[in-house]
């Protein structure tokens, strides 16, 4: 059965709980380990609908998808390819993604966002999926230019590192098969981005293997599955949406 699990503040307070149509059911203890369901529900439009966890890292993926890299003339990566998204890029949905102090190209990236559920170190693949808790949305917002500004020194972590460039959300699915999603990339409402998640060179499974083998992975971390075709820049004043079937709509405004 697919849920969607969400994080809120709602009258001073922080809790979380499942979306039930307009409303929101809380739970209590901790939403990977045995949550327990309460008495309370809140009015999803009394809610400011938060990030849906707190991740300790965020692995973003690059050239995980055969189309983008047929495109970009690229050959397909034997093992994944990877960076780390600082924590001050971590942002809530519906809140505004800052422009960058200098000036710089500043793309969106719609992906979708595999959210760890139990500690996971050296996991094989065909154990994998039990380390998988669910799926949300994510936009890896970059600054374009800087990445290559240096030829000696390829600047991934500082062009996706700035505050707000990493909003998630607004719901973390479970139970949903990720060969059936597609991302859809919507710019001041033109449909930028419309890929499907068949197309990924390492599957969820094999992301979570082979990224267990390098680090461990604790609950509510979250890997970035990377992005495809249509990727382009947004200039301040824009707004956009990364939207997943099953999963929901990410919404933000640049500035």
């Amino acid at each position: 059965m697919t849920q969607r699990w969400v994080r809120f503040s709602h009258a001073g307070k922080t809790a979380f709980g499942t979306l039930e149509n307009d409303e929101i059911q809380v739970y209590s203890g901790d939403m990977f380990a045995s949550p327990t369901k309460t008495n309370e529900v809140v009015k999803l439009s009394d809610a400011k609908l938060l990030m849906p966890c707190q991740p300790t890292k965020i692995i973003a993926m690059w050239n995980n998808f055969h189309a983008l890299g047929k495109k970009l003339n690229l050959s397909t990566p034997p093992e994944p390819l990877y960076l780390i998204k600082a924590p001050n890029s971590y942002h809530n949905p519906n809140e505004v993604i800052r422009k960058p102090r200098q000036e710089g190209k500043v793309v969106f990236e719609g992906e979708l966002a595999i959210v760890i559920g139990k500690t996971a170190t050296g996991v094989s693949e065909e154990q994998a999926m039990d380390y998988v808790f669910g799926y949300t949305v994510a936009n890896d917002v970059t600054v374009a230019d800087i990445l290559n500004r240096d030829p000696s020194f390829a600047q991934w972590v500082r062009a996706k590192g700035f505050d707000t460039f990493c909003p998630f959300g607004p719901a973390i699915a479970t139970g949903l098969d990720p060969k059936t999603l597609s991302v859809k990339t919507v710019l001041n409402g033109d449909v930028r981005q419309d890929y499907p998640i068949s197309d990924m060179v390492f599957s969820v499974a094999q992301l979570v293997s082979k990224i267990s083998d390098d680090m461990t992975l604790y609950p509510g971390d979250i890997i970035l599955c990377g992005t495809s075709v249509g990727v382009g820049s947004m200039k301040p004043g824009s707004d956009v949406s990364v939207e997943i079937n099953g999963i929901g709509k990410l919404e933000n405004r640049f500035e």
